[in-house]
């Protein structure tokens, strides 16, 4: 599909600002489910913090009338973030989001339909893409954990931080801007903004930190359904009217495409702008890893910054960015990346016969990282915080990333 950007560019700005003017729905109430099988995930401590710039270059147009920030305080040139259309809070975040059980949102979610997965200990949520794409944040709790869960579709990254940062718990809304085509979130009891891409703090009181980040993954519907039927799910009660399960984003996922409102350096060209990559960032080394090879090979073992990984794809998992309805879109499949060492044990995997075995047991595993039969029956992999990403955003924030080869 080959559409013409700008065009695409002012229906897509015109249908978000006429949005954010909806008037609100009433929230339903939060049931209570039953809890699943623990999952193992791993969080990272933020990365070494970039330097304050010194300079007294103007912030950004018009925000200082918006926002309280300490634009004094800056780690990025002010000239690189621009407007997205919106304006502060313009895209609404869910502040008290509520949930739905399996049963209730298999109602109106098509198996094929994306959700972001994010698991913790006991309890596993998903939160369905046909969603985020219109709030880009949920301020949620998650057994007992303070959890920002955030979905920037003109990179496609879905990432989720943990909340309490500097002994407080933080909530997060929308700024209206852009840099390199990513997300600029704020924090409302500073009004610090947070690059959504990585966790840092760009502007403001906090300058110069790191929020944690936490595992999620993308997957579909009817795989999270199976592994977890007493989940629970985001609701479409948000307190907004929105076109749930329509893509505004129509046909920008095409390989063919060039980022939305991006103004960066070129894209290196190993891979095209808009090709999709899982990417990783471990003991200060950073991957990709091209959905093309992903999908030829099922699953690939790797070290990442010294540490054993295994990565696993499955097909199944409709594009969001695709078709005007997301259940029409292509399918792109899903990816959730794992450390390779249970007990003590580290293992290699393969795909044989469409199923995930490690050849250490041949145990099975599936796509959550559970094994599901064989020895090591029960067994949890730790997830690790590999997020989904087009390559331009990717290599514009990491480029000195490594692409994975075979």
């Amino acid at each position: 599909m080959n559409l013409n950007p700008p065009l695409v560019v002012a229906l897509l700005l015109a249908t978000l600002l006429l949005s954010a003017c909806s008037p609100g729905q009433a929230p339903l109430p939060n049931p209570s489910l039953a809890p699943e099988q623990a999952a193992e995930s791993a969080t990272f401590p933020p990365a070494e913090p970039p330097a304050l710039l010194e300079s007294d270059e103007p912030p950004p147009i018009g925000a200082q009338s918006e926002f309280k920030t300490d634009f004094s305080k800056h780690t990025v040139p002010y000239s690189e973030i621009l407007s997205g259309g919106p304006p502060k809070d313009g895209i609404p975040s869910i502040d008290s989001p509520q949930y739905v059980s399996v049963s209730e949102a298999d109602a109106w979610l098509a198996p094929v339909e994306p959700v972001v997965l994010v698991r913790v200990g006991a309890e596993a949520r998903a939160y369905p893409i046909q969603i985020l794409m219109w709030h880009e944040i949920v301020n949620d709790t998650l057994n007992g954990k303070p959890l920002l869960v955030t979905f920037c579709p003109l990179c496609n990254t879905a990432i989720a931080f943990e909340r309490v940062f500097d002994g407080q718990t933080f909530d997060f809304g929308t700024t209206g801007r852009l840099r390199y085509s990513n997300l600029i979130m704020y924090d409302r009891q500073t009004e610090t903004w947070w690059q959504q891409a990585t966790g840092d703090a760009i502007a403001g009181e906090y300058a110069g930190a790191q929020l944690p980040f936490y595992p999620a993954s993308i997957v579909s519907w009817a795989d999270f359904k199976a592994a977890y039927p007493n989940g629970t799910v985001l609701s479409r009660e948000t307190g907004h009217n929105r076109s749930y399960g329509r893509n505004p984003y129509l046909g920008y996922d095409d390989v063919n495409q060039s980022p939305f409102l991006y103004r960066g350096q070129p894209t290196p060209g190993q891979l095209v702008p808009m090709a999709r990559v899982l990417t990783l960032e471990l003991g200060g080394e950073a991957v990709a890893y091209p959905y093309d090879i992903l999908s030829s090979l099922g699953v690939i073992n790797d070290t990442v910054g010294g540490q054993r990984v295994v990565v696993f794809w499955v097909e199944g998992t409709a594009s969001a960015l695709d078709s005007a309805q997301i259940p029409d879109g292509r399918d792109v499949g899903a990816t959730v990346a794992y450390s390779a060492e249970v007990d003590g044990q580290t293992l290699t995997f393969e795909l044989a016969d469409g199923v995930f075995r490690d050849k250490e047991t041949a145990s099975e595993w599936d796509i959550f990282g559970r094994a599901v039969s064989g020895k090591l029956q029960g067994a949890q992999l730790t997830e690790l915080p590999a997020i989904n990403h087009f390559w331009f955003s990717w290599a514009a924030f990491r480029p000195e990333t490594r692409i994975y080869q075979p």
